[in-house]
């Protein structure tokens, strides 16, 4: 058996910084010689491996077919052509037991006329997908490629071998940075040639930022990463390894530099940083950046000063888009809106995603807590415009919650708590507006957390009621129907206001079942008044129905199975809804217009004039009835705006042959002011508020001047003059009837 004696100083080198592990193994399979790395790999030190066959390296499940590859490898002189990494897999046998999934990869070589072999160890978790990669060190192996020789005479031809053909880029520099030598794969992964590249400089493809690494005195090799330049222009990240071949006096001969293109893997680890930072979905920072930045505020706080504040931005009614338009559109909405956002966003400010509709605004290096509100105000501003999605326009509103500090550093937690407080404070104040937040809001989310667990009991113990208000013919003084209005009679609180209840519904799922109890009741009772009253046919009932009741998709199904249980005709029922309540998505309210119609059943516009109130709408959703908001019947501040406000609406009304009701008429003189503008029905604590049903059937039976104090005082008038032909009949008609919107 021949003999291999350590490797040579520029052999030895070379073997160093190679990154797969290299055994030397001779004709009958014996190790003579392994690189640190294969010591790394087995775990195993140099003095155990050589002089040990190479099999024993392999689990046992493949030492024979590894040891008739290889025997087959040495005698047959045809087959001695390179084996290339990854054609043989076996599982490497470690020292403490475990196994290590390799690649091999062998070439043959002649040192008086016995073959031998070189090995080349590769660690397979490199090639696992990457998620799998899990260490740093599983990143640095890569194969070695081996090309096969005649004979190998000398020291200088095995170097020769191995630095030529190894799958690594290598370079050869003297101690001035002069290229001595490169191989074909470095000049691959610079793109040029080697008469490019050889007796010059490394500058033409080294970036002029270069990263210079530096040995200490008693270092022979040191790793570290550099950036080439590509001939193309590309830019290409490479870690290099750089041993230093000195001579017996210790001086300095040269270097010999092994080099891996880590350019994916880097791009890699920074596509998996920047995802551990930032939404999917959005691309805005996300809640583990958000308190970083907020670490940073605070420190910089702490130092020089100043105000900083936390804004909570939460949109209003999103889950009607996700319900109505499906979740494709309501991430474009999330999309779209965070662009919005980062277009007002300060270059020293942070805008994160916390979550669903939720985003966080971090601003620092405020002059005063006011400041802090008009930042606030210009994020309100920014939802307020339209979004064109997908075909269809959206609008959108927001609540914001602020939390603003001073100096002292703020824990994160702490902070978004008390932003969530303000901003549910926000929501339950209405749309479209912020609020600061102040210790004091603690107790009322208490108070809410527990009158809404409260809510969830109310209808099973009976707490819950309709109450009904009588909506008038102006003219008459005649009932011509009722809105039916929920009442919540609390054991020990006494009455909740529904401005209270149904908020907090509205933010929880029971606003379903609040809404289906509203709906069941109001029609089982209209159906009762036939029984009650010789006119009640003509009766009709109103029943409100929130944003997510209205796009509910199972609403028109409820709808018809309340009616055919009651028995009450479709044409006796309206549905109220806001102009917000539309507005969320035009084409889905008008589609459920559409089968309300179908099914008879019309909607009345409720608070119109206080919105949009755009003619276009209106012309979409072309109401049965529009509801004049209380604020123009009952204005806090008399003045001719507002009465000509008034007389419009009126008008608008009645040439868009739309009925139109007046709310909270208080007043004898408002009442006599409407009727002189035509407008047809009204309610209000003039007439009465709303009642138990159980009183329905009394008031009904009374005679218009006889049922409430107020219109007892009332003299019968004329009907005012009808107008474009119009007569009382057709007004009833227009009410109790199917007539056409």
């Amino acid at each position: 058996m021949g003999d291999v004696q350590d490797p040579p100083l520029l052999l030895n080198n070379l073997l160093k910084v190679l990154p797969d592990g290299i055994a030397l193994v001779d004709e009958y399979g014996v190790i003579s010689h392994v690189n640190e790395r294969l010591e790394a790999l087995t775990g195993c030190p140099r003095d155990l491996l050589v002089g040990q066959a190479v099999d024993v390296l392999l689990q046992s499940r493949y030492q024979d077919a590894h040891a008739a590859r290889r025997r087959g490898f040495v005698r047959n002189p045809p087959s001695r052509a390179q084996v290339r990494a990854g054609e043989l897999d076996y599982s490497l046998l470690c020292q403490d037991g475990s196994e290590l999934t390799v690649d091999m990869a062998r070439a043959p070589f002649v040192l008086d006329g016995k073959p031998w072999s070189v090995v080349a160890v590769r660690d397979d978790r490199a090639q696992r997908p990457a998620g799998h990669v899990s260490t740093e060190a599983e990143l640095h192996a890569i194969a070695a490629e081996l090309a096969a020789v005649e004979a190998l005479g000398s020291s200088e031809q095995r170097f020769r071998l191995a630095f030529e053909n190894n799958m690594a880029g290598m370079i050869l520099v003297d101690v001035e940075d002069r290229v001595l030598a490169v191989n074909d794969t470095f000049c691959e992964m610079v793109g040029r040639s080697r008469e490019e590249i050889v007796d010059k400089g490394a500058a033409p493809f080294t970036h002029p930022k270069k990263v210079h690494g530096r040995l200490a005195p008693d270092e022979t090799a040191w790793v570290y990463v550099d950036r080439y330049v590509h001939k193309d222009g590309r830019l290409v990240v490479v870690e290099v390894s750089k041993s230093t071949a000195r001579n017996a006096a210790g001086t300095t001969l040269y270097f010999v530099i092994s080099v891996r293109d880590v350019t994916q893997e880097r791009a890699l680890s920074a596509q998996l940083s920047h995802q551990a930072l930032h939404d999917s979905l959005t691309g805005l920072a996300n809640r583990v950046l958000f308190e970083d930045r907020l670490s940073q505020t605070n420190a910089r706080t702490a130092r020089r000063g100043g105000w900083n504040a936390v804004l909570m931005l939460d949109l209003d009614n999103f889950k009607a888009v996700n319900d109505t338009l499906g979740h494709h559109v309501g991430d474009l909405l999330l999309v779209a809106l965070a662009r919005r956002l980062e277009e007002v966003t300060r270059s020293s400010d942070t805008l994160c995603r916390l979550g669903g509709d939720e985003f966080l605004y971090l601003a620092e290096g405020l002059t005063s807590p006011a400041q802090a509100e008009e930042v606030a105000e210009r994020l309100l501003g920014v939802v307020a415009a339209p979004f064109s999605l997908a075909g269809t326009q959206v609008e959108q509103h927001a609540s914001i919650g602020v939390v603003v500090w001073e100096g002292t550093s703020k824990d994160c937690t702490e902070l978004l708590q008390n932003a969530d407080v303000a901003m549910y404070e926000a929501k339950r104040q209405g749309e479209s507006r912020h609020v600061v937040f102040t210790p004091a809001m603690y107790e009322d989310v208490d108070n809410r957390f527990a009158l809404t667990r409260e809510l969830g009991h109310s209808l099973q113990s009976g707490e819950i009621s309709m109450h009904y208000q009588p909506l008038v013919n102006l003219a008459t003084s005649e009932v011509v129907g009722f809105e039916a209005l929920m009442r919540w009679e609390h054991p020990k609180r006494g009455q909740v206001p529904p401005g209270v209840f149904i908020p907090l519904a509205e933010q929880s799922d029971l606003i379903f079942e609040l809404g289906s109890f509203a709906l069941r009741e109001a029609v089982a009772e209209a159906s009762s008044w036939e029984r009650t009253d010789a006119q009640a046919s003509r009766l009709f009932v109103t029943v409100n129905l929130s944003a997510r009741q209205f796009h509910d998709p199972d609403l028109v199904s409820m709808i018809e199975g309340a009616l055919t249980t009651s028995g009450l005709e479709p044409k006796r029922l309206l549905l109220e809804i806001t102009e917000g309540v539309a507005l969320v998505d035009v084409v889905g309210t008008t589609s459920v217009i559409e089968h309300l119609d179908r099914l008879g059943v019309a909607i009345a516009l409720d608070d119109f004039g206080t919105g949009y109130s755009s003619l276009s709408y209106l012309a979409l959703l072309r109401p049965k009835i529009i509801k004049i908001d209380r604020s123009f019947v009952s204005p806090t501040h008399e003045s001719t705006y507002n009465d000509t406000l008034l007389e419009a609406i009126v008008s608008l009304g009645q040439k868009l042959n739309m009925t139109v009701l007046a709310e909270g008429i208080e007043t004898q003189g408002q009442l006599e002011h409407l009727r002189a503008l035509g407008c047809e029905v009204g309610q209000g604590y003039l007439f009465s508020p709303a009642v138990p049903a159980g009183e329905v059937a009394a008031m009904l039976g009374r005679k218009s001047r006889r049922w409430g104090r107020t219109l007892a005082l009332l003299t019968p008038v004329d009907p005012p003059p009808a107008r474009n032909g119009e007569t009382m009949p057709r007004l009833k008609a227009k009410i109790s009837g199917r007539s056409s919107i």
